[in-house]
């Protein structure tokens, strides 16, 4: 990552996303689905691209124009409501997407980013691009800015969270109940390090669909029967910038040091009130011009 050419000592909140970001800032484009296509299409999808950079889907209309969104939150809250083959193949997506999809410029600060995405409870928006198209800002790409940051806040300084276990006789919609009461995408299985999260219940439910013709309500499906994945567990109080950087090389980034669960939103509200670290600068040298003999900055 290249280092920040505007000055130290500014709240990160003030910056704009492109001084944030620079040229990384549409790099990486939007998934686009037609909103004609099946809800199964878009769960499939969405195993491949929740927690990325992606994160979610956005969706277009005939004319190629972006028309709203379909993540995790919008596929288990339409499954909450009818977890039936008839609803993934039969419905649309145009039917249950999130309306109001959040585009945004690069003058737009960070502090005005995180307003619209706390009022929405979505982080997700895009981004016009260089390439007639659009570019994803989520709560996982915010790492990138953690990370260049340099933060030396320790992670014992973080808000301790009540931590939402499930038990392992439990149903998946006993989890999708404990996901939408407590505004979470992760659940840990009580008494262990490991976790489900909307994509591995979308996951199962998608191979429910495939494989097994007998089970007509997905959510009646006994989360032992779910592959779990491990969360990190670090044992030493890590920094902010050194958690993040843990992070950013994640598939699916997700720690815990004691009592404290760490996800890439914990990071957004940790840059809200930081600013650039000055230890940033120790990453750049000085190099003598060959015309004038002075030293220049790279």
């Amino acid at each position: 990552m290249r280092p920040w050419k505007y000055p130290t000592k500014v709240p990160i909140s003030e910056l704009t996303l492109e001084q944030l970001f620079s040229e990384s800032l549409t790099d990486t484009p939007c998934v686009y689905l037609n909103e004609q296509r099946e809800v199964c299409v878009a769960t499939e999808m969405c195993i491949q691209y929740l927690e990325t950079l992606v994160d979610s889907l956005v969706i277009r209309d005939n004319n190629r124009n972006p028309v709203g969104m379909v993540g995790g939150y919008d596929l288990l809250k339409h499954i909450r409501e009818n977890p039936t083959r008839d609803f993934q193949y039969e419905t649309k997506v145009k039917e249950i997407m999130l309306h109001g999809l959040l585009i945004v410029e690069k003058s737009m600060t960070f502090h005005e980013l995180m307003e619209k995405w706390r009022a929405s409870r979505r982080a997700f928006a895009i981004i016009p691009n260089s390439f007639q198209g659009y570019s994803p800002i989520s709560a996982r790409k915010m790492l990138e800015v953690a990370v260049k940051s340099k933060i030396n806040t320790p992670i014992s300084s973080l808000p301790k969270k009540k931590m939402i276990t499930f038990q392992p006789d439990d149903t998946l919609r006993e989890i999708v109940d404990l996901m939408f009461e407590h505004n979470t995408r992760k659940i840990l299985l009580e008494y262990s390090s490991q976790f489900i999260s909307d994509r591995l219940v979308l996951k199962e439910i998608s191979k429910a669909l495939k494989f097994q013709p007998d089970v007509d309500n997905f959510l009646d499906i006994p989360v032992n029967e779910v592959e779990l994945e491990d969360v990190t567990v670090v044992l030493d109080d890590l920094t902010i910038n050194q958690v993040s950087s843990m992070m950013y090389d994640m598939e699916h980034p997700y720690v815990i040091y004691k009592d404290i669960s760490v996800t890439p939103w914990d990071i957004c509200d940790v840059l809200m009130s930081e600013k650039i670290s000055e230890s940033y600068q120790t990453e750049t040298k000085n190099v003598v011009c060959p015309h004038c003999g002075k030293d220049v900055l790279i």
